[in-house]
């Protein structure tokens, strides 16, 4: 790798730092961050000549012979170290190549990936509210390392056994998004933070934080990215529209949900009108706090109208971008310059080089802010 890049791989059923003849055969590594609850994924391409024990190694563990084989990676740059990987092998294949060398070309997913292996159907979590019953269900992975964020909802309320006790539906991932989803959160894993170690997180999508140093273009010597590029697009604007059934004549209240959330602050001066009203009609059986937090989930979802795209050099830009948080840009001029949300990044790493391509997103025009952390 480049001077003042280095990258650390971690590999087996308990993670250790790989052999030097697995770490010399790796070529090149993506990695797709993902926003929201989307899962993280990897893609790890090794050069091995016809015999190396190498593709046996992995072409059993992909194939099913060893229960868990777990990857994790980790970069530093310079002095900052992090993790940039954490999950399971999902998939191996191998690739013929010229002179007799091929190619094996490893994938897989996050720790999520395991929690879609069993179903759990009709497992009670009785006197258990939302927050209690993912805690519950995160526990079972805590040997891994796995590390539970949870944020109880402002409305909950546990359900008494005698009149209702919840049951599981599906796998513990499909029920955790399920919770989440009822709730207007998010459910991810990330790495760290520290090796061995993910976040799980079930909570609001938050958009607030210090942000990480400015994304530079069009300023000569001061520019840190290669390309960056920006779409303002009112039409992905929407207002949601939440019901409320009102206990005595049982008649649906219409309540508009504006795109103003304490955990995700207008960045932009300048937002759209929104053009589409989106009607929630499945909130009508919610309680008042429960369909507004559904409203206000949905509004922050769909609030973004200003979106940016790019590439960078992590050697020139000094540290490693991160997705699910702040940014500044400079230099794109007045209405593009600001604060944005990191929505997704994705890492390309081959010797000699580590680029990350990103999506950002904000909710409107001209920053709010009136200069940027560099």
């Amino acid at each position: 790798m480049n001077t003042g890049i280095q990258l650390r791989l971690l590999i087996g059923p308990v993670p250790l730092a790989a052999p030097r003849e697995v770490v010399e055969a790796l070529a090149s590594v993506k990695v797709d961050d993902g926003t929201g609850d989307t899962p993280g994924g990897f893609e790890m391409t090794f050069d091995l000549p016809p015999r190396s024990p190498l593709r046996t190694l992995f072409l059993v563990s992909g194939g099913g012979a060893v229960p868990l084989m777990r990857v994790v990676l980790g970069v530093s740059v310079g002095s900052r170290s992090e993790p940039i990987v954490d999950g399971v092998v999902t998939n191996v294949e191998t690739l013929p190549g010229a002179g007799g060398v091929g190619q094996l070309v490893v994938k897989g997913k996050d720790l999520s990936a395991l929690m879609e292996l069993i179903d759990f159907p009709s497992l009670p979590y009785p006197a258990m509210p939302p927050s209690l019953r993912v805690l519950a269900i995160l526990a079972k992975y805590a040997a891994l390392g796995v590390v539970p964020m949870v944020i109880p909802t402002l409305a909950e309320e546990p359900p008494l056994p005698t009149q209702r006790i919840p049951l599981q539906r599906g796998s513990d991932l499909q029920y955790v998004k399920l919770l989440a989803a009822d709730a207007g959160y998010v459910f991810y894993l990330e790495p760290g933070p520290a090796e061995g170690m993910s976040r799980a997180y079930w909570g609001p999508e938050v958009r607030v934080g210090v942000p990480q140093p400015a994304l530079t273009t069009g300023m000569d010597g001061l520019t840190n990215v290669e390309n960056l590029s920006f779409n303002f697009d009112r039409q992905r604007k929407d207002m949601p529209i939440v019901y409320f059934q009102e206990s005595v004549s049982k008649t649906g209240i219409p309540i508009p949900i504006p795109d103003i959330n304490p955990l995700a602050p207008p960045l932009g001066v300048i937002p759209p009108l929104p053009p589409n009203i989106r009607k929630l009609h499945d909130t009508a059986h919610l309680s008042l706090g429960a369909a507004f937090l559904r409203g206000i989930a949905h509004a922050t979802k769909n609030s973004d109208s200003v979106f940016g795209s790019g590439s960078l050099d992590v050697l020139r830009y000094g540290r490693v971008l991160k997705s699910r948080a702040l940014v500044g840009v400079r230099g794109a001029g007045t209405p593009f310059d600001g604060l944005y949300y990191v929505k997704r990044v994705n890492h390309d790493i081959q010797r000699g080089s580590y680029r990350q391509s990103f999506e950002l997103a904000r909710n409107g025009l001209v920053s709010t802010v009136p200069a940027v952390p560099v």
